[in-house]
């Protein structure tokens, strides 16, 4: 088994979600729960795959005033995530407020998100950030951490100089992670396979299409597993 491989779980329906968990089986121990799958379904899909021995990184992107943080956080850790996401852009309150409500669940970490992966340097010009990606990226991070936050979600592109950044201890997750070679036009503007990830200095990948979508996905599952176990 491999936690480093967090399967996303972006699917319309609960049904669809249990049919993939089905196919992977007990080698795939952590799973992704975003905002399509948890307005689809209810936090009832979260508590069913942490009942099945699961790990669900719920994946809220959480943005607003410190108080209502606080409760959206105590409420991840009521139904049992292992890690949630607030953004980090709110500001030092805000992950702060996150920090706080989460000391009541040993188990879940407080992730915060920087510069999310479809945006470019273009995009935060766009909305007033003169920075580009990386900057930005690092700036939040150092945020993050001040604010006692367990670890940042980032693009793979951004690993490497996150873990030069940032403490040994903290969680890097990165989503954007294609197959070598894939083509298909994605929502990522910044992508890197999940073995250039790992190798970059991420802690965990999150993993969707390259996965779901697979004519197999348990054999996509264990080809993966077995490329980051290389790299041991």
């Amino acid at each position: 088994m491999d936690s480093r491989i967090i399967v996303s779980l972006d699917f319309a329906t609960a049904a669809a979600a249990a049919g993939l968990v089905r196919q992977l089986g007990a080698e795939a121990t952590f799973y992704k729960v975003g905002l399509q799958l948890l307005t689809a379904a209810g936090p009832s899909v979260v508590r069913e795959l942490v009942a099945g021995g699961k790990r669900v990184f719920l994946d809220l992107k959480l943005l607003e005033i410190p108080s209502s943080v606080a409760a959206a956080v105590t409420a991840a850790g009521q139904v049992g995530a292992s890690m949630v996401t607030v953004h980090a852009s709110g500001g030092s309150a805000v992950l702060r407020s996150a920090v706080e409500a989460a000391r009541r669940f040993p188990e879940l970490k407080v992730l915060a998100l920087t510069v999310i992966t479809s945006m470019d340097d273009e995009d935060l010009r766009e909305v007033g950030v003169g920075s580009t990606v990386a900057e930005q990226v690092l700036r939040l991070a150092r945020l993050a951490a001040a604010a006692g936050c367990n670890g940042v979600v980032a693009s793979p592109r951004e690993a490497r100089l996150l873990r030069e950044m940032l403490p040994p201890g903290m969680v890097i997750v990165t989503p954007g992670i294609q197959l070598a070679g894939d083509s298909e036009k994605s929502d990522h503007a910044r992508f890197t396979t999940a073995a250039q990830a790992i190798d970059a200095g991420a802690t965990h990948v999150v993993v969707g299409r390259p996965i779901a979508r697979a004519p197999n996905p348990a054999d996509a599952f264990a080809a993966m597993r077995a490329q980051l176990s290389a790299l041991r």
